[in-house]
């Protein structure tokens, strides 16, 4: 595979950059609209690696894309459809952007990450099996790895900078972050749109086992969805034929990256270990089809 092929990191002359994340790289355009390019950069443990996955930020940008217009009904989200060509004028550029970038509403995001959970996996599992609960929520005893949960769990969590790690909060915290009237207005909208995205997914043959997403407001007050939508990057999608419990299942996610990861002597902190050519190849290919087969 050719990672020369993969951009790791953009570059737009005329526009201000004013972040680089984990994965994607955020540009003013204006007031009222940000420029938001996902690069192929892969994270995993909140590190971002130093091997890119060509093609997975035109993936990422596609499913997102898919899946906001799914849920337009439930939330708005931050598309606004306007063409690159509006803010760019370099057409080889806009060749090399234009199905990994979108020109978005420039709102004010909320300061948690809203996290759905739909089975017993991931930190959610290491903590049942600490303290018999996810984030402070009893479960019943003797569940498996990767158990069906008895409902949808909502366990929100901080944003980490690049290199930090999320931190589970309560939902108590929340609330005292966000408020309780919107506190409730997106544990709500969570909770929807994880269990309608989770019934699609399944009757595709994918358990989307848990996710999350981003929130944010504009001036006046309107909640939208911003970011990214149930990607493999923000997600866990297991292939229904292969799924059981007991295990940690096959996964089409980053969770190859991440239990490749832990065969290895890494503490979990920058910089990350250098990726296999085959991780990378392997990943990529499990991107690209579950997005195949999610939007087919």
């Amino acid at each position: 595979m050719n990672t020369a092929e993969a951009l790791f990191e953009s570059e737009i002359p005329g526009l201000t950059p004013i972040a680089r994340g984990k994965v994607r790289d955020i540009y003013a355009v204006d007031d009222d609209h940000l420029l938001i390019v996902t690069t192929d950069r892969l994270s995993a443990y909140d590190v971002v690696m130093p091997d890119p996955v060509p093609d997975k930020g035109r993936i990422l940008t596609e499913l997102s894309n898919f899946w906001f217009g799914m849920m337009a009904d439930l939330v708005p989200n931050h598309l606004t459809h306007k063409p690159l060509s509006s803010v760019i004028d370099d057409e080889a550029l806009i060749r090399t952007l234009e199905y990994r970038s979108i020109i978005v509403k420039r709102l004010q995001p909320l300061p948690i990450e809203a996290v759905a959970r739909g089975y017993l996996i991931g930190s959610g599992w290491r903590d049942y099996l600490e303290t018999g609960a996810v984030c402070g929520i009893p479960l019943p005893e003797g569940l498996e790895q990767a158990a069906r949960l008895p409902e949808t769990l909502f366990t929100p969590a901080t944003k980490a900078e690049a290199g930090d790690h999320d931190e589970n909060i309560s939902y108590e915290k929340t609330e005292s972050m966000i408020g309780a009237k919107l506190a409730a207005r997106v544990r709500g909208l969570t909770i929807a749109i994880y269990e309608r995205a989770a019934a699609y997914a399944l009757d595709c043959g994918i358990i989307i086992a848990d996710t999350k997403f981003e929130f944010g407001q504009d001036n006046a007050g309107n909640l939208y969805i911003i970011d990214e939508m149930l990607t493999p990057d923000s997600s866990r999608f297991w292939p229904s034929a292969e799924y059981r419990t007991g295990i940690s299942p096959p996964s089409y996610d980053k969770q190859f990256v991440r239990d490749y990861l832990d065969t290895l002597d890494w503490d979990q902190t920058p910089p990350g270990p250098a990726l296999p050519t085959d991780v990378l190849k392997r990943t990529g290919e499990k991107y690209r089809e579950a997005m195949q087969v999610l939007t087919r």
